[in-house]
């Protein structure tokens, strides 16, 4: 059986109530910046994915026409690639949970001694190909709900990606218009495909490719940079020039912040538990050796002490067990982590059905102890 712990169970909930107090203030001050900048989706998609496709397929107007013509070579070798790029994500996904160390065997094994890490793989980078290689902005303006708060979260003080009317209507080329001279440049580089002349919204990332877009053109006319820019929100009103906004929200969502991270701090100083892990062993999640069985447990001690600590390992709620421990007690230095394996071996008629229920108790020189349960597997439980 994979040993593979939940993401939310290494976060509790006041790092979670952090999150997201951090993202309200972001938001609220800087705009969707998380969007643009740092959004995993935008980072691989305009700085790996969209790259690899102009390289293998050319511009825009060579992908068009192969959308006309059909596939070629070309298309057929990036979706390769793609895919390739999709197993590998996959796997690095995969490796979070369960260790490189386990992963590296499991690679070099067969699928069918781990079917739920090759299902996690297989589904994981099915995923990846199809929204990389076809679902794309649809994402972002369909899938995230990060856009549909946005609007609940800035305010006229916010910074976001605008379009100075004022300066660029009405467009088009000639002595009596504006700035703007209708090129389409902005439309064009938009990873979701909006006009942000239009004004802001919810299919907006903020990543600024349409500001660059529209001051290469402005240089080339010999015109001011900034037609589109990154600006308060405010200023791109018509009442630009009235006093900027009250930030009271950014006010309070950044006490919120200040006092969550103290208290993060106050109570990791304060914290003296030790953080155990129990792993079962690489390999067969058992070992028969005549009448009895053997399991391995591996277990990973994290010592948040100032000072060297010493474990010492008992077996409990399991009669007739021989616990085997290279090292007892277990020595973790100060602030440092420790890794070790183990070995329980019992009677095969110890077990109900095809599992046992034992607890490992972990006891310190000054007698505080822990406890983790854990559960054994027996003949009944092969290759689950």
């Amino acid at each position: 059986m994979m040993h593979m712990p939940s993401l939310l169970s290494r976060i509790e909930w006041h790092d979670l109530l952090t999150i997201f107090v951090a993202i309200f203030l972001v938001t609220a001050w800087v705009g969707r910046a998380w969007c643009g900048w740092a959004c995993p989706q935008t980072v691989y998609m305009e700085f790996l994915f969209r790259p690899l496709e102009r390289w293998l397929e050319g511009g825009l107007n060579a992908q068009k026409r192969l959308d006309q013509s059909g596939a070629n070579w070309r298309r057929v070798l990036k979706h390769g690639v793609f895919a390739l790029l999709a197993l590998a994500l996959a796997h690095i996904f995969l490796a979070y949970f369960v260790g490189i160390e386990r992963l590296v065997h499991w690679v070099t094994r067969s699928p069918f001694e781990h079917p739920s890490g090759f299902l996690v793989v297989g589904a994981t980078a099915l995923l990846v190909f199809a929204d990389f290689g076809y679902f794309r902005e649809q994402m972002c303006t369909i899938a995230c709900p990060y856009a549909r708060l946005q609007s609940a979260l800035i305010d006229p003080g916010s910074l976001i990606i605008g379009y100075d009317r004022g300066r660029g209507e009405p467009r088009g080329r000639g002595e009596q218009k504006g700035d703007c001279v209708d090129c389409g440049a902005c439309v064009v580089a938009c990873p979701t495909g909006i006009d942000i002349r239009e004004g802001l919204q919810v299919e907006c990332i903020a990543c600024a490719q349409c500001v660059d877009a529209c001051d290469s053109v402005m240089l080339k006319f010999r015109r001011p940079l900034g037609l589109i820019r990154y600006a308060p929100a405010h200023s791109f009103s018509d009442s630009a020039h009235s006093i900027p906004p009250r930030r009271g929200r950014v006010v309070v969502y950044a006490l919120l912040l200040g006092g969550l991270v103290a208290a993060l701090v106050l109570y990791g100083r304060s914290s003296q538990r030790p953080e155990i892990t129990l792993l079962r062993g690489i390999g067969a999640p058992f070992v028969l050796q005549g009448d009895r069985v053997q399991n391995q447990i591996r277990i990973n001690i994290q010592n948040h002490k100032s000072e060297p600590v010493s474990y010492q390992l008992e077996l409990e709620l399991a009669p007739g067990a021989e616990l085997v421990a290279p090292e007892n007690p277990i020595g973790v230095a100060a602030g440092g982590r420790a890794t070790t394996s183990v070995f329980v071996t019992l009677p095969a008629s110890a077990f109900h059905g095809d599992s046992l229920d034992v607890r490992l108790l972990f006891r310190d020189a000054h007698g505080e102890s822990f406890e983790r349960s854990y559960r054994l597997l027996g003949p009944g439980r092969a290759g689950s």
